[in-house]
């Protein structure tokens, strides 16, 4: 099954800084729920990785590779080729994946816009084409905002070696010569905790979108039943 996929996200940093932030794939693949990076090649071109898949009891682990095909700096734009298969089955994804950056209105902020242009075959096909950009757009989500919090994490950092007193560690003497005791130094920051799952639970992105759907159109139904059954109550008395 082939489909379109438009999706988009704001990164809390500048493009320049949001380039580099993005191609470090290594460090922000634990942003997307289930994704992990098993090796990278010398020039940082080719990603082997494998992704687990969770719906209820099943089980699936794909494993593929991704490579850059583009790295257009000065436009800001990147170009992915991905391909990967079910590690205990037949079922196969690939991916083309187009990503740009544009700075925001508001300043500071970069807007990452990603058309995906995906093809997949086994049990992830039997979502059926309506779920599945549904199910992307919270994936994008969710991994947005894992990559706020390391972001917010490694700008805390910095903060907090500025905001420390060099003198911390023991006593100083005064203009008399006495020994007092230093300055304490500033509580370090806290850093955002970055949500990690071990694999993507594809029950909450698949499953609850469904019931969501189903229990409205349901209880219409049912009170429609009703408001029938009491009709034709009345006509019988």
């Amino acid at each position: 099954m082939a489909i379109e996929l438009d999706n988009s996200f704001t990164v809390p940093v500048p493009p320049e800084k949001a380039w580099e932030v993005l191609l470090d794939v290594e460090r922000i693949a634990p942003c997307m729920p289930g994704a992990s990076v098993l090796s990278i090649s010398d020039d940082g071109n080719e990603i082997e990785g494998q992704v687990k898949v969770k719906l209820g009891p099943l089980s699936l682990t794909y494993k593929g590779t991704a490579k850059f095909t583009d790295k257009d700096q000065a436009n800001h734009t990147i170009a992915i080729d991905a391909s990967g298969k079910e590690t205990r089955g037949a079922g196969t994804a690939s991916a083309n994946v187009q990503a740009v950056l544009k700075p925001t209105d508001e300043a500071g902020s970069t807007l990452v816009s990603i058309h995906t242009s995906l093809n997949v075959t086994g049990r992830p096909a039997q979502f059926g084409r309506s779920l599945l950009p549904e199910v992307s757009g919270k994936l994008i989500a969710q991994f947005a905002s894992n990559l706020e919090a390391l972001i917010a994490s490694d700008n805390a950092a910095p903060a907090s070696e500025e905001t420390a007193s060099p003198e911390a560690d023991g006593a100083v003497a005064d203009s008399s010569g006495e020994a007092t005791s230093a300055p304490t130094a500033a509580k370090p920051a806290t850093a955002p905790v970055m949500k990690q799952e071990e694999s993507l639970n594809a029950f909450k992105f698949v499953v609850v979108p469904i019931l969501k759907r189903v229990i409205p159109v349901a209880a219409v139904g049912a009170a429609i039943a009703i408001v029938i059954r009491r009709l034709t109550g009345k006509k019988k008395s």
